[in-house]
């Protein structure tokens, strides 16, 4: 599971979708949550928080242009690539931390992914989840 640790700077209701924007390292993410309807928020503006995220949500790009609906797309530089035969786990360094991204072996072929490459991840909204933290 990768984690970022960040701060809650906006954040919209409707009905029983909250959508979150949470400053981590710089850097704007997104995190779509459902809840009941009616249901309270726990968290405020200003709260410090964790996002979570599976590695199997990260997907990876390389000479990515143009616009996309993934409203996380930050870039990385490739640490690691630990091969299997059907699936690989591709560990690569945003800014402090170590995040990794488990794709198929043939995207890893497909995208000629090496280490030192710079990527793209980019993360869907719905996949981000959100734990408070204390500082």
């Amino acid at each position: 599971m990768n984690r970022l640790p960040g701060t809650l700077v906006k954040m919209e209701r409707d009905g029983g979708m909250i959508l979150m924007q949470v400053m981590a390292m710089g850097c704007t993410f997104t995190a779509m949550l459902l809840t009941g309807s009616e249901e309270p928020c726990r968290w405020q503006v200003g709260d410090a928080v964790t996002l979570l995220f599976k590695e199997s949500e990260v997907s990876l790009a390389k000479g990515l242009s143009g616009l996309t609906s993934l409203r996380n797309r930050h870039g990385g530089c490739i640490e690691e690539i630990q091969r299997g035969r059907l699936i690989s786990r591709v560990i690569f360094r945003f800014q402090e931390s170590r995040l990794s991204s488990i794709i198929t072996t043939g995207s890893v072929e497909r995208l000629s992914l090496q280490v030192g490459d710079e990527v793209e991840w980019l993360v869907k909204a719905n996949e981000m989840a959100v734990e408070g933290r204390e500082e």
